[in-house]
């Protein structure tokens, strides 16, 4: 996501910076972001006290923690969401966010790489 943020063309020329789980003053970072790309694999590991006012989340995390359900677990994301959607302009949610839109470019692509591979003229949108 840095690397299509950071490009120079439409939809880039953006100001990056990319921390991880033991980034110094995590929170400061956080809170200056206009977009927050959260895929640290640490469970709500970003609060809302961690975003700063009208910013978009966008979760890519997915992690399954214990809890009283029948299955035993909930899927839970790297944003704590409901402190998060408090303070952010968008928010994706875990489960339902980013997954669909995954699994559906990976099939764009497989598709489209196969079509290539095989010399078929296959148009795609």
């Amino acid at each position: 996501m840095a690397n299509l943020l950071i490009q120079k063309a439409a939809g880039g020329n953006a100001t990056t910076t990319v921390c991880h789980s033991r980034t110094e003053d995590l929170a400061e970072k956080t809170r200056g972001a206009d977009i927050l790309v959260a895929a640290a694999g640490v469970p709500e590991m970003i609060d809302g006290e961690m975003i700063g006012e009208g910013a978009v989340v966008v979760d890519v995390g997915i992690n399954r923690v214990d809890a009283d359900t029948e299955k035993g677990y909930e899927l839970v994301g790297d944003v704590e969401f409901e402190s998060a959607k408090a303070k952010a302009s968008a928010i994706t949610p875990v489960p339902g966010g980013v997954g669909p839109m995954t699994r559906a470019m990976l099939l764009y692509n497989t598709v489209k790489a196969a079509a290539r591979q095989d010399g078929v003229d296959v148009e795609l949108p």
